[in-house]
């Protein structure tokens, strides 16, 4: 193993599996560079979009968007952030938004965590 890997694999934080990312993408580091960084493109928008339809009780976009983000973080093996998204989803889908304010500030919270994850990558 190179030692770039070894680094990347060495440093532990609970916010991103870093050796379950990289073995999502056949251990090929510049991969997960590479879709990390559209990662970090996409998800302002995404999170946008999600705010809106939370602002607007509008449960199917909220299932919709939530589902989105809940699919790209589960490519970093970010469980905090899948597990927020996922409660979104699950709120869109049943149509209980109460919590969803709530839940979108830890979704955010995690997402900035990721973010500055990946920025190191």
């Amino acid at each position: 193993m190179n030692r770039q890997r070894e680094v990347l694999l060495e440093t532990t934080n609970p916010i991103m599996d870093r050796k379950l990312a990289l073995s999502r993408v056949g251990g090929d580091l510049e991969l997960l560079r590479e879709i990390g960084q559209l990662f970090l493109e996409e998800y302002p928008g995404l999170l946008a979009r999600l705010t809106a339809a939370v602002a607007s009780n509008d449960a199917h976009a909220v299932d919709r968007t939530a589902h989105s983000i809940k699919g790209s973080v589960a490519n970093f093996g970010a469980q905090s952030a899948y597990d927020a998204a996922l409660a979104l989803e699950q709120m869109g889908r049943t149509g209980k938004l109460r919590d969803a304010q709530r839940q979108l500030g830890v979704l955010d919270r995690n997402l900035a965590a990721l973010h500055a994850e990946l920025e190191i990558l």
